[in-house]
């Protein structure tokens, strides 16, 4: 079935059912706050490369990637990372420099589908109080790590994290986890499935099962994320 056009503004999404083998349910639309928190609410983001010169394409896939916070565990190696003192912990200090990170060119890839209307539309979703993000320094005070992503209810959406320095990206992840796992969130979404994320404890579910867990805890009361801003975290 071929993916639905959407136009800017829209007022709803297709039904789930239009979605495509690969995930594509629709294409169009815009990034405005409004329409990026409806899609959200309704199991679908958006995911596509400006360079290619394609539509805004938004993404509902079968299955689903996600981590249970309360089962994480880290690893051995990263367990010893967290205890000691190489890394100290923020949040929302300073969202845009780690949404920008996360946009750099990496070595595996030649680009990036986080251009500048990603960037500036989530950026808008932080001072909405609805984006947040998790920043890793080293002992110089330099910024080398972090991720960033959505709340919603008692769920959080990942998007995207980065690494400058080895297991900087994995302590941001630990961290959020912590912070997860304490308010009782059921699951993260991952979204997609990568490597990276299966040896951090994520798996799949069925997208049935995702839009479940959607529906039941995406209205739930949003906790408050003030009380973790004006701290700076030991790993430890």
């Amino acid at each position: 079935m071929p993916p639905i056009f959407l136009p800017p503004n829209p007022s709803q999404f297709p039904d789930i059912k239009h979605v495509d083998d690969d995930g594509l349910l629709a294409y169009g639309g815009d990034l405005s706050p409004k329409t990026l928190l409806m899609a959200y609410k309704n199991g679908i983001f958006p995911w596509y490369n400006e360079e290619d010169r394609v539509p805004i394409l938004w993404w509902s896939p079968e299955p689903r990637c996600v981590i249970n916070p309360q089962l994480f565990e880290a690893s051995r190696s990263l367990k010893k990372t967290l205890k000691s003192a190489r890394f100290t912990v923020t949040v929302d200090q300073c969202f845009l420099r780690v949404i920008c990170a996360c946009s750099a060119p990496r070595t595996y890839a030649d680009s990036t589908w986080i251009n500048q209307s990603i960037i500036n539309s989530y950026n808008e979703l932080h001072k909405q109080g609805v984006a947040h993000s998790i920043e890793v320094w080293n002992v110089d005070k330099e910024l080398v790590g972090g991720l960033y992503g959505l709340n919603l209810g008692q769920l959080f959406f990942g998007e995207s994290m980065f690494s400058t320095e080895t297991d900087a990206s994995k302590v941001a992840f630990a961290f959020l986890m912590k912070v997860c796992a304490s308010w009782n969130f059921p699951i993260v979404d991952c979204q997609l499935p990568n490597d990276h994320l299966m040896s951090l404890g994520a798996y799949t579910i069925p997208r049935t099962e995702f839009l479940s867990l959607l529906a039941r805890y995406r209205d739930q009361t949003t906790p408050d994320w003030q009380i973790l801003k004006s701290v700076v975290h030991s790993t430890a």
